[in-house]
């Protein structure tokens, strides 16, 4: 009898006519080593794209080799670690490389978070230099106290931008990114690395479902994972290396967003960075203007652009979406307008990509294929199993379990103990659910912490979700179990929806929870709607369920209802 351990995925390989490789090799380098190589292959190509102004891939390289060596004359040693504190910007990725060539590692921190949050970052990680816009100085001077910060090193929004200005403003008590680049030579940097050791990036998980923890990737593990990605999927077509675009509206600190960079830089892509990844304008007007070939977004930016109003011209361009579900209803609306599928992906902070959706990538290169939902197929080298949550064993073919996965990208463990938040033979529980379809195609039903309990009954909020983004009043909706006050141990569903505007005000919650009697079983039927205009969202841009479910316990226990 066939089970997971075979990789039954494996079939479905195939891009039109084209056979992709079953497994890869990965070369054991520093992931620095990507930027060099790239710099000397395409070094006349554009390496981004910010604000209208470009740089080639051999003058980014210069700036990289200039601040690498400027970090080592500040103290930096191998195995330090370095907070980057910057939205998406040329800066973040001179950073990033820089600090790999130094042995340093890389720590990138969301320029949203709050003072409490980066404190408890810059604690954990124990880092003693921080790279972040002029802006959030006074931010980072506030949490000094307390952590082992020493080295401020300041930019500003303007910086690598047209408006850039010719003078360096130096603050006292800080390093000035320019100045520091500018005063120091382009030198090689020796610095020995065992890539399957050393790590190159300590990851913060988004903190949705709890507290943040450390994910520690070694430059061996984020490399295997940028050659399961594009480079593999890509194979049959070598021509769009070093000549295709790339739109980076996925925040650069989220571990999807700095992937995408990495990945795209290994490919020599030309990559348009969005410094707000709300600023739906910009990323309609970059789409239509140099009709991208990639694009790489999260469910809350396609549901922007699915909107009627949003004018998007029809091209041949791949988008992905990843980082939490994306309702069919939002994918089938902006695929009416671009006519071309959606793909989506799959992964955690701690893998990055585990599956990717490539029957709709087929359409793209020509190769028109049936499209087929989910998130797709696990991307080489990577072994997945579905296992009941109650019995640890796994769940036949079809049957929903929760994701477990292991491959070569799979992070070193939680900082900073290695192994940590990894079961007996490396396999990384998920908490996600999910099925298998004949094919070998994955689907994601619910996280196991957004299961909803109704008397016994299981519930995929997800499910939900999907019917309610079907109503044609709504244009965002999600669903959340709270406590039963009459039935211990059991939850009711409430829903939270955003209605179209031309809607507002004309339609009452009966509407919908009968439109949802009619779709759904009784059970899972939500018994309390509640209109917003606005939805709480992490700093990664997802909906925050874990905000709106204390919110919600909160207000039943002053009321006196639990």
């Amino acid at each position: 009898m066939e089970s997971y351990a075979d990789r039954p995925w494996l079939k479905s390989y195939k891009l039109g006519p084209f056979k992709l490789k079953t497994a890869i090799e990965y070369p054991k380098k520093p992931l620095f080593t990507i930027l060099d190589e790239t710099a000397e292959k395409f070094s006349g190509k554009d390496a981004y794209y910010y604000f209208g102004k470009r740089m080639k891939y051999r003058e980014l390289k210069r700036q990289v080799d200039k601040l690498a060596n400027a970090l080592i004359a500040l103290g930096t040693k191998k195995g330090d670690t370095i907070i980057v504190f910057l939205p998406t910007c040329p800066q973040f990725i001179i950073s990033d490389f820089a600090i790999l060539k130094t042995g340093a590692i890389l720590v990138p921190c969301s320029p949203l978070l709050k003072a409490p949050e980066l404190k408890h970052q810059a604690q954990e990680s124990r880092a003693e230099t921080i790279i972040c816009f002029d802006k959030h100085l006074d931010l980072v001077n506030s949490v000094k106290s307390g952590t082992m910060l020493n080295n401020i090193i300041v930019t500003s929004h303007e910086d690598y931008s047209p408006a850039e200005s010719e003078e360096i403003r130096e603050i006292p008590g800080t390093y000035h990114f320019r100045k520091l680049i500018a005063d120091h030579e382009a030198k090689a940097i020796d610095v020995k690395i065992d890539p399957t050791d050393d790590l190159a990036i300590l990851a913060f998980t988004g903190g949705s479902t709890g507290v943040p923890k450390g994910v520690m990737i070694t430059h061996y593990q984020r490399l295997a994972n940028i050659l399961q990605g594009l480079p593999w999927m890509m194979a049959p077509f070598p021509t769009y290396r070093g000549s295709a675009s790339s739109l980076l509206s996925v925040p650069i600190f989220h571990a999807f967003g700095h992937y995408i960079m990495q990945s795209s830089i290994y490919w020599g892509l030309r990559v348009f960075l969005i410094p707000d990844p709300r600023d739906t304008n910009m990323i309609v007007q970059l789409m239509n203007e140099y009709r991208l070939f990639l694009v790489f977004m999260v469910p809350t930016q396609l549901l922007k652009l699915a909107q009627p109003e949003i004018e998007i011209k029809r091209m041949p361009v791949m988008v992905m979406s990843a980082a939490a579900p994306l309702p069919a209803e939002v994918a089938q609306r902006l695929e009416e307008k671009i006519k071309m599928p959606i793909s989506e992906g799959y992964g955690l902070t701690e893998t990055v990509v585990s599956h990717i959706n490539i029957s709709a990538f087929a359409k793209v290169t020509r190769f028109a294929t049936s499209p087929k939902p989910g998130i797709g197929l696990p991307v080489p080298d990577t072994d997945i199993k579905l296992v009941d949550p109650d019995t640890g064993k796994e769940v036949p073919f079809g049957d929903v379990g929760e994701i477990w996965l292991r491959g070569p990208q799979t992070m070193k463990g939680y900082w900073p103990d290695a192994g940590s938040g990894l079961e007996e033979d490396g396999w990384l529980r998920t908490g996600d659910l999910g099925k298998m379809d004949e094919d070998g195609y994955f689907y994601v039903v619910d996280r196991i912490k957004d299961m909803i309990n109704i008397s016994g009954m299981k519930v995929y909020s997800i499910e939900i979700d999907e019917c309610l983004f079907k109503h044609p009043a709504v244009v965002g909706a999600v669903t959340i179990g709270i406590p039963d006050p009459e039935r211990p141990g059991s939850e009711r569903i409430k829903a939270f929806i955003r209605l179209r505007d031309d809607f507002k005000g004309k339609v009452e919650a009966q509407e919908i929870i009968d439109y949802c009697r009619e779709k759904m079983a009784a059970y899972a039927v939500p018994k309390f709607i509640e209109f917003r205009d606005d939805l709480p969202l992490t700093v990664t841009e997802k909906i925050f369920k874990r905000a709106l479910r204390e919110e919600e316990i909160k207000g039943m226990k002053e009321k006196g209802e639990i």
